[in-house]
């Protein structure tokens, strides 16, 4: 056989030109991946994840909820020992007024906000960079977070993927704007992914 393109001679059942890479007129590629050496499967240079899917809005928000239990329970354990702690001190007479009721309560305030904070970072982070590569709520739902090659992600990544979320999500104003535009992106975009994923280069997936 000789290609049509540069007149090469190739060996019968050859899908492309050796010399110029052009295929063989005549020859069919979608002829069996059992043919001759050379022949090209229809699948060629197809990749694919089996037994892997990308989990969509209504399961991470699921997996968000039992999230937000598992550190909401004892956090607002924590909410209750620190406002009891706050009643003696307010009850007093010469405390009564405005500015010391402020001293009073704004540093506790300011202390839970950071408390917040942190033990959220934390544990998604943590748990999300572990072996896991999943928090409880999305370990429950068989979900589990990677970065764009499928691999598990550093503590640093989850770390990023975090405050590019949940993160702004404190920042008085535009946190609550943000999170309703974060989370809204994960029903419409190609892979689930909401805006933090994008921003950190993560997927979340969920087993088959």
């Amino acid at each position: 056989m000789f290609c049509s393109s540069c007149g090469a001679t190739v060996p019968d059942g050859t899908a492309f030109c050796g010399s110029c890479g052009r295929p063989i007129v005549g020859y069919s590629i979608s002829q069996s991946s059992a043919g001759p050496i050379g022949t090209v499967a229809p699948s060629a240079g197809v990749v694919t994840a089996a037994g892997t899917v990308y989990a969509g809005f209504w399961l991470r928000l699921v997996a968000a909820i039992i999230d937000g239990l598992v550190l909401g329970i004892p956090f607002g354990i924590i909410v209750f020992m620190m406002i009891a702690s706050a009643i003696p001190s307010l009850t007093h007479t010469e405390n009564q007024n405005p500015m010391m009721i402020m001293m009073t309560i704004l540093p506790r305030i300011f202390f839970l906000v950071l408390l917040s904070l942190a033990a959220s970072w934390l544990y998604w982070a943590l748990m999300e960079s572990s072996e896991w590569q999943a928090t409880l709520g999305k370990k429950a739902l068989g979900l589990y977070v990677t970065d764009l090659a499928g691999s598990r992600v550093t503590f640093g990544k989850a770390s990023g993927r975090f405050f590019a979320g949940r993160g702004i999500g404190y920042v008085p104003s535009i946190g609550g704007l943000y999170l309703l535009i974060d989370c809204i992106m994960a029903g419409f975009t190609e892979k689930k992914q909401a805006l933090h994923d994008m921003i950190a280069s993560c997927l979340v997936m969920r087993k088959s």
